[in-house]
């Protein structure tokens, strides 16, 4: 074998081996929910670490990026007088891409690592192998309740997200555009509802929301994954908690272009 494709398979493999056992993992995952309403407390408890203690950091940043769109894209409708459509354009962007897709980084970085981290130390110091020997199901025991957790806040941390980027908008668009705020909340309400429909809430938003779960779904089945897959110690936790937010944000990416693809065409 020559040295350019032994390179190529030492890459190559584990990444395979790995993508693998994260499909495995998602759909045993899948097949295990019905074991959920055992592990209650601790999908309460993954809950509060996922959603209460990330809460403040998707907020900051949400507000910041509604101000950011707001602003760059204000600045280039007031020259050509139509600065009034700012809030139309925060809301849907903010709905459809940029809350899910922001968000999610967020919990990537926070929560996924987390529960590779967690799960990685149990693996190495042989908790997980007590368990196995216990006759213990690790998947529904350790696995399920953080898929779930992530699964569903996910989504609500989203719609936080897109109310305060949405109100950071209306900051930039009275100090800076020299808007009415009342005004610019109309304009928004105009966009997020649609009198002609039975229920008054767009596309972009259900779209944003659904992103955002799928999002919860993928980056914690691959922070799960990573951290039942670590091995070799100290070091080996540090390499799987990187790997865990290196793959789940590589991971929205792609999703959210073939998701944008889907669910906008």
């Amino acid at each position: 074998m020559n040295p350019i494709t032994r390179t190529g398979a030492e890459i190559l493999r584990p990444a395979m081996t790995q993508a693998g056992y994260g499909i495995w993992l998602a759909g045993r995952t899948l097949l295990t929910l019905h074991h959920l309403w055992k592990r209650a407390r601790q999908l309460l408890d993954y809950m509060y670490i996922a959603g209460v203690k990330t809460m403040p950091v998707v907020l900051f940043v949400g507000f910041f990026i509604g101000m950011i769109v707001a602003l760059q894209v204000g600045l280039e409708l007031a020259r050509f007088g139509q600065q009034e459509s700012i809030g139309l354009l925060v809301a849907v962007t903010m709905a459809r891409e940029m809350s899910p897709f922001v968000t999610c980084i967020i919990l990537a970085a926070s929560v996924a690592s987390a529960m590779a981290a967690e799960l990685g130390t149990m693996k190495v110091q042989e908790e997980i192998t007590a368990l196995e020997i216990l006759s213990i199901d690790v998947v529904s025991f350790l696995v399920v309740p953080r898929v779930v957790a992530l699964t569903l806040l996910a989504p609500l941390l989203t719609l936080l997200a897109d109310v305060v980027g949405i109100l950071g908008g209306g900051v930039i668009a009275v100090t800076q555009l020299g808007l009415d705020f009342q005004g610019y909340l109309d304009n928004t309400r105009n966009a997020l509802s649609d009198l002609g429909e039975l229920v008054p809430v767009p596309w972009d938003l259900y779209a944003g929301l659904f992103k955002a779960l799928v999002f919860g779904f993928i980056i914690s089945v691959v922070g799960c994954a990573n951290g039942l897959q670590a091995k070799n110690g100290a070091r080996g936790v540090g390499e799987t908690t990187r790997s865990a937010v290196r793959n789940s944000i590589l991971l929205i990416i792609i999703f959210n272009f073939f998701l944008g693809k889907l669910l906008h065409h």
